[in-house]
């Protein structure tokens, strides 16, 4: 079974990571206030970046790793300037 990690766009211009096994149910879960209580006041969420992993385990280490960047870092991944 295939895991995601992403990456969000806040309306607040915050970045928010998390995994997930289905991106655009994850995503619409968020975007209709039943994901994350922490982005309930950050909505609308814009897909931003993704990755592929191939299980659980590696995509919530991949998660911890990003979460631990600055924000500089985390924009470089997603391209944005």
């Amino acid at each position: 079974m295939k895991w995601y990690l992403y990456i969000v766009k806040c309306s607040d211009e915050s970045l928010y990571t998390g995994i997930t096994l289905d991106i655009k149910r994850r995503i619409n879960q968020h975007n209709a206030k039943k994901g994350a209580k922490s982005l309930i006041w950050k909505l609308p969420v814009v897909l931003m970046y993704n990755e592929e992993h191939v299980d659980h385990r590696s995509a919530a280490k991949r998660e911890i790793e990003i979460k631990s960047w600055k924000r500089e870092r985390k924009l470089k991944l997603i391209g944005a300037k």
